[in-house]
């Protein structure tokens, strides 16, 4: 997407397939309908109803917007510049891509062995509690998968059962919670036959993280035991600073 002056937008789709000029017009339709700012021209390789889609912009903008397919000059030239620096782009994103994932792989690999576990933790749950002044503790679990942050399946829980400032009591709150859940997830989504990609706590992890020693693994231990479930826990021991030191 190249603008010039701000009144000119220079798109161009790089596929071979047939329906390219429904492609484009798909996205004219979701870009442009998010944004405030309608440029006064837009230049494009190919749309597959020019009019109707003018009309629909024109509307948007309050004024006139004008979508043109420029054959040869210097706006030709423009949209093959917007062409070659979205090739360029996307092969940086792949190469970064892959070099993200490989990074990320090593340092799994590295994590499985020095814990012992038998397979890569794809995904990873960390766990930790909170409080201001030993009052409204909050529980909190973070979610990695293939070592990158799931935003989406972060969780935060309100501790209902435990009064006043208990780390222990109040992690067996949350992840008795947690993998309660998700096990009645299962359960319910099996009896009615529906997907089990429904769910919001089915997906369980090949790694547990507390955010803690050896006393906040044994509280994780002893849940997953009273669930009948087994996941590997470790413990993030942390130095005077907060930086983990150890596991």
């Amino acid at each position: 997407d190249g603008k010039v002056n701000g009144r000119e937008h220079f798109i161009f789709q790089n596929t071979a397939q047939d329906d390219k000029g429904e492609i484009i017009q798909d996205f004219l339709t979701s870009f442009y309908g998010g944004t405030a700012l309608i440029p006064k021209y837009i230049y494009l390789p190919e749309v597959s109803d020019l009019e109707l889609m003018e009309n629909y912009l024109s509307t948007k903008k309050g004024s006139r917007c004008f979508i043109r397919i420029p054959h040869k000059g210097e706006k030709k030239d423009l949209l093959q510049m917007v062409k070659k620096n979205a090739q360029i782009t996307l092969e940086q994103f792949k190469n970064k891509l892959i070099q993200e994932k490989e990074i990320n792989k090593v340092a799994l690999t590295e994590l499985a062995s020095v814990l012992q576990l038998e397979e890569l933790p794809v995904r990873i749950e960390a766990f930790d509690i909170s409080n201001i002044q030993g009052m409204d503790s909050v529980g909190t679990m973070v979610v990695f998968e293939e070592g990158k942050p799931k935003n989406s399946d972060y969780r935060r829980f309100k501790i209902k059962t435990v009064q006043g400032a208990n780390d222990y009591e109040s992690m067996r709150e949350i992840l008795t919670r947690r993998f309660f859940h998700g096990l009645e997830e299962i359960k319910s989504l099996q009896e009615r036959n529906l997907e089990l990609s429904k769910g919001k706590f089915l997906y369980f992890p090949d790694l547990i993280m507390m955010d803690g020693g050896k006393g906040q693994v044994n509280v994780a231990l002893e849940v997953l035991k009273k669930l009948d479930l087994e996941i590997p826990v470790c413990g993030m021991v942390k130095d005077d600073k907060h930086r983990t030191r150890g596991l």
